[in-house]
């Protein structure tokens, strides 16, 4: 982790910057990016990956794209890679470990920023992990993309479900997360607790040749989100 700085910036910075947060596990690697001052929110947003023993990483393309529609929409945007992917230390631990990732992140979000509304997303494996940890970690959004609400071995049924404003997309071609399987869990829960669901049609679980349609369908649905701009 030479090429990383050793200890995590005592602010938020102000343009992009890569560095090695202490972790539960060991280093963790982060990137973190503001928003442009234009429209810019008081929000912070920190967005998890896919499966790490499936190659997933913060540098996925999903996730890259995620990242820019919400910066591209006045959020501040924190990426990492979970334990044991890329530069980060530690073993694969089947959501559990990671989740203390994630709360070691969010912990430094609001140390930088004091009083930002956390905004959480994460593509499948990373929207598990999220959805998992979004009440003890006082979400104030969430976004899911392809969460693998059926099979592969991610037990929603458990997860205390957040009160915050929270989407899911969904593309209806997905070839590894089962859609009718997550538009059923949808369906399925209370009527206050129930998200947001885009379907996306033509849609495959990795968005081939659909990312800039995920990038608008994420911008429209958060516009109107608060916080207000910081500006304001």
């Amino acid at each position: 982790m030479n090429d990383l700085l050793s200890v995590a910036p005592d602010h938020f910075p102000g343009e992009a910057a890569s560095f090695a947060l202490d972790g539960p596990a060991g280093k963790l690697e982060c990137e973190a990016k503001p928003a442009g001052p234009e429209g810019r929110r008081d929000a912070v947003a920190v967005i998890c990956h896919p499966l790490s023993t499936d190659g997933g990483s913060m540098h996925n393309k999903v996730v890259t794209m995620v990242e820019r529609a919400l910066r591209e929409s006045g959020v501040d945007t924190v990426i990492f890679n979970f334990r044991s992917v890329g530069r980060s230390e530690g073993a694969f631990d089947h959501g559990n470990g990671e989740s203390d990732d994630l709360a070691a992140v969010v912990a430094w979000v609001r140390t930088v920023r004091p009083g930002a509304s956390l905004w959480l997303a994460g593509f499948s494996f990373g929207s598990y992990v999220t959805l998992r940890n979004a009440v003890a970690l006082g979400a104030n959004a969430l976004v899911s993309i392809a969460p693998p609400a059926a099979g592969r071995g991610w037990d929603f049924a458990p997860i205390a479900l957040p009160s915050c404003r929270w989407l899911v997309v969904m593309g209806d071609a997905d070839e590894i997360v089962e859609p009718q399987a997550v538009y059923d869990w949808v369906d399925g829960l209370p009527d206050d607790k129930r998200p947001a669901l885009v379907r996306m049609e033509d849609t495959s679980h990795f968005f081939h040749r659909r990312l800039m349609d995920l990038r608008g369908v994420i911008k429209h649905a958060v516009k109107d989100w608060p916080p207000l701009p910081a500006s304001a």
